[in-house]
């Protein structure tokens, strides 16, 4: 019933996206993509049962400790597959800007950066890197992107503070600003690292902030259309990039999810982890909304805050900062370690694996739509008012 639901309403808003442009110049390229997309989640979700199996059979494997049976052993790092084909999907797509040196540029630095931590991901589940490098070379990955993004490097005041401090309303931050992209490219790839532990949470996010994501390109490719600036708009061409590698990523995701989901029959491993985060890297800094992103972002930055005495070393920080299964009830209850999955059951007592992920995931629903409310009508009367 649950993937019925859910079915239904991806299906919608295929058919949506498609009725909302009809007659405007993206319409073309954005059914290419789409239909790059069903077939990476049909290839996704095949290819999952037998690379499961080559990969536990060469001890890439772990076992769930959220379930009663914690010897059966589960095949891990299958965030490879989708990231493979999500690579595959988009260079198949690179032809819709081979008109335009820059846009070129811009796709093939995105998908370098992508593919370094897809990489780095599979790496890490196979010798477990040290948090140093976790956190240093998504530094490396991150560059290619900076150095091909040429879009603004300016951010608005609002007017009120900008009269107030006697500041103007536009500042440019210059290097500033690829400082802070770097650092969001840092905190995404690590901060849906750190919210995980339980089945379907890690995908489950992303393709929730993916959703949100196509909404907010879509509104913004929407109002070009309407407005006339469609084919001479630079900004609508950023939101049409993001979108055109968004629905890749969501069906790709989709198909890992029909077998991450409680109960798992695959863990994601760190390599889908990397991969979703700098997916929405390359989609918030390309797609110029990356401000934005960070309202989507609100529980992994809640987790992050809450994650930070144990991540500096103030307070103790064992391997696995996960709930613990009561064998006698089968319901997950908290431990000491500062999570958002521990806070939540605290807050609302013990509960079953499913249905934690089912609160943590409609809070990041909650979350990403509040975060479109804001930046679509709050914003209008923020920054300009």
């Amino acid at each position: 019933m649950e993937w019925m639901l859910v079915t239904g309403l991806l299906a919608a808003l295929w058919v949506g996206v498609d009725v909302v442009l009809l007659g405007s110049p993206y319409l073309f390229q954005i059914m290419y993509s789409q239909f790059l997309s069903v077939v990476g989640f049909i290839l996704t979700y095949n290819l999952i049962p037998p690379f499961a199996e080559k990969l536990k059979a060469r001890g890439l494997f772990g076992k769930d400790l959220n379930k009663p049976g914690k010897d059966v052993p589960v095949p891990e790092a299958l965030g490879i597959i989708p990231g493979t084909v999500f690579l595959v999907c988009v260079i198949l797509s690179q032809f819709m800007f081979s008109s335009d040196a820059v846009k070129l540029l811009e796709y093939n630095a995105g998908l370098l950066s992508i593919c370094f931590m897809i990489l780095l991901g599979f790496v890490d589940d196979v010798i477990d890197l040290a948090w140093r490098y976790k956190l240093m070379l998504p530094t490396f990955a991150s560059l290619p992107l900076l150095i091909a993004y040429r879009g603004s490097t300016s951010i608005l005041i609002p007017k009120w503070i900008a009269s107030l401090m006697s500041i103007p309303h536009l500042i440019n931050l210059g290097y500033f600003y690829h400082l802070y992209m770097g650092l969001l490219a840092i905190f995404c790839t690590n901060s849906i690292n750190i919210l995980a532990g339980v089945n379907g949470l890690e995908v489950g996010q992303s393709v929730v902030i993916t959703v949100a994501t196509i909404l907010h390109n879509l509104l913004e490719l929407f109002w070009s259309v309407e407005d006339g600036t469609a084919d001479d708009n630079p900004f609508a061409s950023m939101h049409l990039f993001s979108l055109l590698i968004s629905f890749p990523f969501l069906a790709c995701s989709l198909g890992l999810l029909c077998h991450n989901w409680y109960p798992s029959r695959v863990f994601v491993g760190d390599t889908f982890t990397y991969f979703a985060g700098m997916f929405f890297a390359v989609a918030g800094i390309l797609g110029h909304f990356n401000k934005t992103l960070l309202l989507l972002f609100i529980p992994q930055l809640l987790n992050t805050i809450l994650s930070l005495p144990q991540l500096l070393g103030v307070i103790p920080c064992p391997r696995h900062r996960i709930p613990r299964c009561n064998p006698n009830t089968g319901l997950l209850e908290p431990t000491p370690n500062l999570t958002l999955l521990n806070f939540t059951l605290r807050l609302f007592g013990p509960m079953t694996e499913k249905r934690l992920v089912q609160i943590l995931l409609l809070f990041q629903v909650l979350c990403c739509a509040g975060g479109l409310v804001i930046r679509h009508y709050s914003s209008l009367m923020f920054f300009f008012v």
